[in-house]
């Protein structure tokens, strides 16, 4: 008697791979998945957009991040987000707005100024629509928080420095040390605090924040040292010798095609420098990245296992960037769905081409290499 041979289930083919030190995605491939999220988010106001765009984030970082420590900080973003909302609220309320509006919520007493900060006050009445306003503006700031912090817990620091130009190394040290320098933080953070429950301490107040803050400083500055030692080990800073009219030359590509990308992303937000905008852009973007090449002559490291772009991070990549594009254009085709009324409050629609454009971003959930617990439970389930 013979066994039939098992069936694959059709879904089974198109399970992203485990994710292995030779598969993972580049760094680059999630910070611009999240910077396309980011932008998509700046073009809009409308709160159930923002919501889910916010929720497209989550979920990816749900399914996708590991257990490293620089991958715990989504939840300290989203704080900061809520933070923003919050702050954000209060100045409305406290410093005015400049929206007028007509249903007063409630009335403040008016702190009497000087003639000369005409214009400026504190206190008086509070209107719906001014608060209505500082709700949208916040929670489209929150938004961008959330996308950033998204790609900060789904790519690897270390990596990301490794895929940076020659140039910017040093920079991108700095860069990197302040990235993984809070999620680090936050780690002893719940370390400690979950250490003093068990040993039935209280976790709140004054005095156990005190008592708490010292062991994570003095964490902080051992890590610090170690990482100065390190790269001091390694032969950080080192640079080879170039003639200086490369270096000049370096420099003037670098400082002019910053100067026409900033000039280039200017155009293209204002209404009248669209015909310019893009050919500035452009030809900053070739100069910097001329300037950055010429610049790279200097370092004298090497990449050991240097990062391939594969299907997989195109795929992530362009994800974003689909979802910014199509909010771009959204945009222009359809401001009112994209920007609800505050003068007078009307209830925010939710279009829905957009809407579908948004779950665009859904796809590196589907194609990303699946972290190794993710991957478990997934053939524990077909079995």
């Amino acid at each position: 008697m013979t066994a039939s041979p098992r069936t694959a289930r059709p879904g089974r083919a198109l399970r992203a791979p485990v994710a292995t030190r030779s598969n993972a995605l580049p760094a680059g491939a999630w910070w611009l998945w999240a910077l396309g999220l980011a932008t998509a988010a700046s073009r809009t106001s409308n709160p159930l957009l923002l919501g889910l765009l916010v929720g497209v984030a989550g979920y990816v970082v749900a399914v996708r991040r590991t257990d490293a420590p620089w991958a715990r900080s989504y939840g300290a973003f989203i704080r900061i987000g809520l933070f923003v909302v919050g702050v954000r609220l209060l100045f409305s309320v406290f410093l005015g707005s400049p929206i007028p509006g007509t249903h007063t919520v409630f009335t403040l007493p008016e702190v009497p100024l000087p003639d000369w900060a005409q214009g400026v006050r504190i206190g008086g009445r509070v209107t719906a629509e001014q608060m209505l306003f500082a709700l949208y503006d916040g929670a489209k700031l929150a938004t961008l928080l959330i996308c950033i912090g998204a790609a900060n817990s789904l790519a690897n620091p270390a990596r990301l420095l490794k895929s940076l130009p020659g140039a910017l190394y040093e920079a991108g040290v700095a860069v990197v040390v302040a990235m993984t320098f809070a999620p680090n933080m936050v780690a002893d953070v719940v370390r400690l605090r979950t250490a003093r429950r068990l040993r039935g301490r209280p976790t709140g107040g004054i005095k156990a924040v005190l008592q708490i803050g010292l062991p994570v400083l003095e964490g902080a500055l051992e890590r610090s040292v170690a990482v100065a030692a390190s790269m001091d080990a390694r032969g950080y800073g080192r640079t080879a010798q170039v003639p200086p009219a490369v270096r000049r030359t370096t420099n003037v590509l670098v400082l002019g095609g910053l100067l026409g990308v900033c000039a280039g992303t200017y155009g293209l937000l204002a209404t009248q420098g669209a015909v310019y905008g893009l050919p500035l852009l452009l030809a900053g973007l070739v100069a910097a990245m001329t300037g950055l090449r010429l610049g790279g002559a200097r370092s004298v490291r090497t990449r050991y296992r240097p990062d391939r772009w594969g299907a997989r991070a195109w795929l992530v990549a362009g994800s974003g960037a689909t979802v910014a594009a199509a909010m771009i254009w959204a945009g222009s085709a359809d401001t009112a769905a994209l920007h609800p009324g505050v003068v007078p409050p009307t209830a925010p629609v939710f279009p829905l081409w957009p809407a579908a454009a948004v779950l665009i971003g859904l796809l590196p959930a589907v194609v990303a290499p699946a972290p190794s617990a993710v991957a478990v439970a997934d053939s524990e389930e077909d079995q």
